[in-house]
């Protein structure tokens, strides 16, 4: 099976990086438009909100850009923080770009875990996968029926998606309860680690409800990849903006949670042993690749942490000229 090529933006434009939030914005839906013509797999966007950086708050919003900029490429939404929102509002957002770009966006539900965005939105922190799962439930039925029973009133959603029954949902988490969740709302589980665990859970409550469609997918490839001639003074040019990319993502994470794209290191020489993050020649990249059979996809970040967009560029030109067609 070929190796899927994916592409993440989260528009994070720091104080020190080069790039203006505008400027951020402008080359990431053009790299997206990129991507798209040459046939990537997939763009993926993700959500935060209160981060000093500008990290997306508005997912679905700037997917809806995405979509309208391209033409073929999926869209994914890894992950959309539910309990923060009115499930009426999201299922409404979902039935529109569905109508717009039938079967292109594919979202993810997870619970979120930073007290300071619970705060924002007046929602309370311990009360989020309870909400989840209610929300959840609530978005996929009407999705499915356009009429729904919430909070003791019946309401009507309009549009009705294209794709039956509904555009592709997922529940996200990273512990056996998620995938517990995920099977019995009888969606399939995109989590965010490769906890073995996690797919024998899934199928035991699939199986104890009567699932039968489900699936778990693993994340299994680099989540961050940039190909350059020269790696040592690529690790010169962008080192600044990884670190400080992988270490405020580190700084986020909450006791005992276990994120695949999570990198712990003290300083950019840690980063360089960081098994998830691919820095190399083109026929290093290739190399790589070839000796993990195993790898799913590859996942490119090329504005992490606000990574000057030229270096980002060189970097997938490399990558589609030099590299592609040999994986």
């Amino acid at each position: 099976m070929a190796v899927m090529v994916t592409m993440r933006q989260d528009f994070r434009a720091p104080a020190f990086g080069p790039a203006t939030t505008a400027e951020i914005y402008s080359e990431a839906l053009a790299m997206w438009a990129w991507a798209d013509s040459r046939g990537w797999d997939m763009a993926v966007v993700s959500e935060h909100h209160g981060i000093a950086d500008g990290w997306m708050p508005s997912p679905f919003t700037i997917a809806g850009m995405g979509l309208g900029r391209t033409q073929r490429i999926p869209f994914f939404i890894s992950a959309s923080l539910l309990p923060l929102h009115d499930p009426i509002r999201i299922a409404e957002q979902i039935a529109v770009l569905d109508c717009a770009a039938p079967g292109r966006l594919m979202t993810v539900f997870g619970a979120g875990y930073r007290v300071e965005e619970f705060e924002m939105a007046g929602v309370a922190h311990k009360e989020r996968t309870k909400i989840l799962e209610a929300s959840i439930a609530v978005v996929r039925d009407a999705l499915e029926h356009g009429v729904v029973e919430y909070q003791g009133r019946s309401v009507t959603v309009t549009p009705r998606p294209v794709t039956l029954p509904h555009p592709m949902l997922f529940v996200g988490g990273g512990v056996p309860a998620a995938a517990r969740r995920a099977a019995r709302l009888r969606l399939p589980m995109m989590p965010m680690n490769t906890d073995p665990e996690l797919p024998i859970a899934y199928a035991a409550e699939a199986q104890r409800v009567g699932y039968t469609e489900g699936f778990v997918m693993h994340p299994n490839g680099p989540t961050f990849l940039h190909v350059a001639d020269d790696p040592e003074r690529a690790w010169v040019e962008i080192g600044e903006y990884l670190f400080y990319e992988t270490s405020t993502y580190a700084s986020f994470q909450t006791p005992g949670q276990h994120s695949t794209p999570v990198v712990h290191a003290d300083d950019i020489e840690g980063l360089k042993t960081a098994s998830n993050l691919w820095i190399g020649t083109p026929q290093q990249i290739i190399d790589r690749v070839q000796a993990h059979p195993d790898v799913a996809a590859l996942n490119f970040h090329p504005l992490a942490g606000g990574l000057p967009p030229r270096l980002a560029w060189e970097s997938l030109e490399l990558f589609e000229n030099k590299v592609r067609k040999y994986i």
